[in-house]
């Protein structure tokens, strides 16, 4: 398979911050329409790896290639108009407007006419509007104030936000992060029902490895700058380096063996 098959090709991505290494000769494959979830400690650099395809931060050497088009370097906003959208781990909406009105503002900001005081209220911008609340099951609250909504309403209206660009691949902070245990299996069968109509590649940082197994056809674990596994989900949360230095459950089970 060539570049041009994945979604997302990095090769020899290398980030270093002082003597921090970040990244460390980074080669994955990610193909397209993948559901992937990106795990790791904090400082692993599966954030890292995050920022470098969104433009956030530069990589020192190496490749990003979108669909065989390296992207490595460029600008956040240059990558977001080739097709890769996110979603952060805090929403980024407009609490003081409806819901109605924030998929309006990001629908209009597609058009270079952001304004939050003005957004696009023609028939085809409030269509396409309903149309992903409806997907999203967000219906419901159209008119009410995002300050109004539960943490797992605001996660899906941002998520659904984020789908107005109609991108090639999303980006998802750590969709369930703030969200209750009771909410967060039902936003998450909510969220993969809706990206499922979608031609869309997915990335998720997660640390609920719950999630990570339920919901992603791979993983990708990071560990101090470097690739430490990256197959199903069966097989990489089953390793040994992930057990030992991802969810620890390796160093659980020998200590419950000494004991």
């Amino acid at each position: 398979m060539s570049a041009h098959d994945f979604a997302i090709s990095a090769r020899s991505l290398e980030k270093r911050f002082g003597a921090v290494v970040a990244a460390s000769d980074i080669n994955v494959d990610i193909p397209t329409g993948a559901k992937v979830s990106l795990i790791g400690s904090n400082g692993a650099g599966k954030t890292t790896f995050v920022n470098m395809i969104t433009g956030y931060i530069k990589p020192d050497s190496g490749q990003i290639l979108l669909h065989g088009e390296n992207i490595a370097g460029l600008a956040p906003r240059s990558i977001a108009r080739l097709g890769v959208a996110r979603s952060f781990q805090i929403p980024q909406l407009f609490k003081e407007m409806t819901v109605f009105d924030n998929m309006l503002v990001a629908i209009a900001s597609q058009a270079g006419g952001l304004s939050f005081l003005r957004p696009a209220r023609n028939a085809a911008a409030q269509e396409r509007a309903a149309e992903l609340l409806e997907r999203f099951e967000l219906s419901a609250h159209i008119h009410r104030t995002v300050g109004e909504l539960p943490g797992g309403v605001r996660k899906l209206l941002d998520i659904a936000m984020a789908l107005t660009r109609q991108p090639k691949v999303l980006l998802l902070d750590e969709p369930t992060s703030g969200v209750s245990a009771d909410e967060k299996f039902p936003m998450m069968d909510t969220v993969m029902r809706a990206l499922s109509q979608e031609a869309v590649t997915v990335l998720f940082v997660e640390h609920d490895m719950d999630i990570v197994d339920r919901y992603a056809d791979r993983v990708i674990a990071f560990y101090s700058g470097r690739v430490i596994a990256d197959d199903k989900p069966s097989i990489a949360l089953a390793s040994a380096d992930v057990q030992r230095y991802v969810t620890g459950t390796l160093s659980d089970r020998k200590e419950h063996a000494e004991d």
